[in-house]
């Protein structure tokens, strides 16, 4: 099964536009996704995207919960109040919208970071960050993999 692997930094056009990276729009289509699930991570200063798959998971989550309780509620917040459908152009490009920009810090360059079965926009410097973090943490906590 294909997944969303690797990382690609890519420069947004004067229209506001950017290229996901040819390897992401081929697992899009192998999964015949049309219209992106965007939502704002819950940890990471980053936009997590995928296919209605992705928030239909986090729907069976919700309604597996009392829908008063704060888990559903929060649950609900986040992934409804802070998510949108995008689609893509074309040409693979996807547009930068304030959505993303105000929730990321993302100017002028996208980094595509993939997570699987969803791939993640990330301001290019605060992933390099981000990555190293992982790897010191990962590091002094003597985990090899």
């Amino acid at each position: 099964m294909s997944r969303f692997l690797s990382n690609a930094t890519n420069r947004i056009d004067t229209k506001g536009r950017v290229s996901v990276p040819a390897a992401f729009r081929s697992v899009l289509a192998q999964r015949n996704v049309q219209e992106l699930y965007c939502f704002q991570d819950f940890v990471f200063p980053a936009i997590s995207v995928g296919g209605s798959d992705l928030l239909e998971r986090f729907e069976r989550q919700i309604a597996a919960e009392d829908p008063f309780s704060p888990d559903a509620n929060e649950m609900s917040l986040l992934i409804h109040g802070g998510g949108v459908f995008m689609k893509l152009d074309a040409e693979g490009r996807l547009m930068v919208t304030d959505f993303i920009r105000d929730f990321t810090g993302i100017s002028d360059e996208v980094t595509f970071v993939g997570r699987a079965d969803h791939f993640q926009l990330w301001q290019p410097q605060a992933f390099a960050a981000a990555q190293a973090q992982a790897r010191g943490e990962r590091k002094l906590a003597g985990k090899r993999s």
